[in-house]
C-alpha cells in the first residue's frame, strides 16, 4: 500500500507540475486582473484551486470516458485548447502597461466587482490559463495508465495527495503573486509578464502543431 501511495504521487507530481507551472499562473493572474486587492486575489487564489482540482480529478477519473462519450480525440483536444492557450497569451502580449491606461479604464476596471472576478476565475484563469489542456491531456493519459496490480487504497490515497499538492501550489503562487510583484518591482514584473505571455502563446501553438501532426498521422495510417 505505502509504495502504491508513494508511485502514484511522484508520477503525478512530477508529470503535472511542471506543466501547470504554478509560479507562472501567480504571474498571469496578476497580469490579467492587475488592480485587484489582496482579498480579491485571495478570493480568486481560492477561485482558481478548486476550480483546478475539479478539472484535474475529473480528467483523471472520467477524462477518457468523456472525450470518448462526445467522440473527441486527444489531438483534436489539443489543437482546441492550443487555440485558446495561443489568443490569449496574444491578448496579454497585446494588452497596454499598466501605466498607458488612462483614468477612465482604471474607473471602468474598479467597478467589475466580485462577480467579474469571480466569472474570470473559470475563464480563463482557470482554464486554459492554468489548467490547460496540456495538463488534461497529461492527465487523462495518467488516469488511464492503471497499477499493474489493480487499483488499491494507496493508489486512491496518492491521487489524492498528489492533487491536494499540485492545489496547494497553485494558491500559494496565485495568493503571493504581488509579494513577488513587489521584489521584482515594477519595471521586473512588466518583464516577467511580457515573457511568460510570449511563453503562453509559443505553448498554443506548439499544442496546435502537435495537434495537428498527431491528425496527419492518423490520416495518414489510414
Amino acid at each position: 500500500m505505502l509504495h502504491d501511495f508513494i508511485q502514484t504521487v511522484l508520477l503525478l507530481v512530477t508529470g503535472l507540475f511542471p506543466i501547470i507551472d504554478p509560479p507562472a499562473a501567480g504571474l498571469i493572474v496578476l497580469s490579467v486582473v492587475p488592480r485587484a486587492t489582496p482579498a480579491e486575489r485571495n478570493d480568486l487564489a481560492r477561485w482558481i484551486t478548486l476550480n483546478s482540482f475539479v478539472i484535474l480529478l475529473a480528467s483523471l477519473s472520467i477524462g477518457a470516458y468523456v472525450l470518448s462519450f462526445f467522440g473527441i480525440s486527444i489531438p483534436v483536444l489539443r489543437l482546441a485548447g492550443g487555440l485558446i492557450i495561443g489568443m490569449a497569451g496574444w491578448n496579454l502580449l497585446q494588452k497596454p502597461d499598466d501605466d498607458q491606461t488612462d483614468d477612465q479604464t482604471q474607473a471602468l476596471e474598479a467597478t467589475k466587482g466580485a462577480g467579474s472576478l469571480a466569472s474570470q476565475a473559470f475563464y480563463p484563469l482557470t482554464l486554459p490559463l492554468t489548467v490547460g489542456p496540456g495538463s488534461i491531456s497529461v492527465a487523462i493519459a495518467l488516469g488511464t495508465g492503471s497499477p499493474k496490480g489493480g487499483l488499491s487504497a494507496g493508489h486512491f490515497a496518492g491521487v489524492g495527495a498528489a492533487l491536494i499538492i499540485l492545489c496547494a501550489s497553485i494558491y500559494v503562487c496565485v495568493r503571493f503573486a504581488g509579494a513577488l510583484e513587489r521584489l521584482l518591482g515594477k519595471v521586473g514584473t512588466q518583464v516577467a509578464m511580457r515573457l511568460f505571455a510570449f511563453v503562453i502563446f509559443c505553448i498554443g501553438v506548439q499544442l496546435c502543431w502537435i495537434g495537428v501532426s498527431e491528425l496527419l498521422e492518423s490520416v495518414q495510417w489510414k
